[in-house]
């Protein structure tokens, strides 16, 4: 082999070499681009017209949390960050209407009635929900419950419902086991609710209530 041709096939190999070298780091970096990110490691984007995430469910009672309807006469159950033990429960129906009143304890002998009814939406059209509301005791200074308006504390309420329900009881209730509870309750314009109730032959009690979503209460089953 001459030293002419000997060059020419040194410098053909050399250019055959760097053609290669090229193309396959072309393939590379084509490959690269068409890869995905790695999880979690996309770079932030703009709110700003970007769809908001959904928000999130309201859940199912008895799915996503515990049914308050479940609850049971010693028992404890947290609501609104307190801790309270049951102990003694009025199961009530009142022309064809039931609910279910608790007595609860929370350590401190301030005690509270927490009532749980079930709405099957068919007088107000709205949608069968559970309702539960909290009661706290307030002073009436021997005020009863008029057919008309009253006003408590500034507040003026407007007669929804009274009548006569029957009414069984179990535990510590300061109730007998079975008897005939009278009761008037009244809505405010802003919905806080008033309620007098009396077992018949003894002098109005009356309270307020607050509403509870039924998701709040926490229940912890006696052992």
């Amino acid at each position: 082999m001459t030293p002419e041709v000997a060059v020419i096939l040194g410098l053909s190999v050399v250019t055959l070499v760097l053609l290669l070298g090229a193309f396959f780091a072309t393939t590379r970096q084509d490959r690269g681009a068409d890869d995905p990110e790695p999880p979690g490691e996309s770079p932030p984007s703009s709110s700003v017209g970007a769809a908001q995430p959904p928000q999130p469910a309201m859940g199912h009672v008895g799915i996503d949390y515990p049914d308050p309807r479940t609850i049971k006469v010693g028992d404890t159950i947290e609501c609104q960050g307190a801790r309270s033990r049951v102990l003694g429960a009025l199961y009530l129906s009142w022309q064809g209407t039931q609910w279910t009143e608790y007595l609860l304890d929370d350590g401190t002998r301030r005690y509270q009635w927490l009532s749980i009814q079930m709405h099957d939406g068919l007088a107000t059209g709205e949608p069968p929900h559970l309702e539960v509301l909290l009661w706290t005791q307030v002073p009436t200074e021997g005020m009863i419950p008029a057919k008309t308006t009253l006003s408590v504390e500034g507040v003026d309420f407007l007669p929804i419902d009274r009548g006569t329900a029957a009414f069984r009881g179990e535990g510590v209730t300061s109730m007998p086991e079975r008897g005939l509870l009278d009761f008037a309750d009244y809505r405010a314009a802003d919905g806080r609710l008033l309620s007098f109730e009396r077992l018949q032959g003894r002098r109005w009690r009356a309270s307020h209530a607050q509403p509870l979503a039924p998701g709040t209460i926490r229940i912890e089953k006696k052992g």
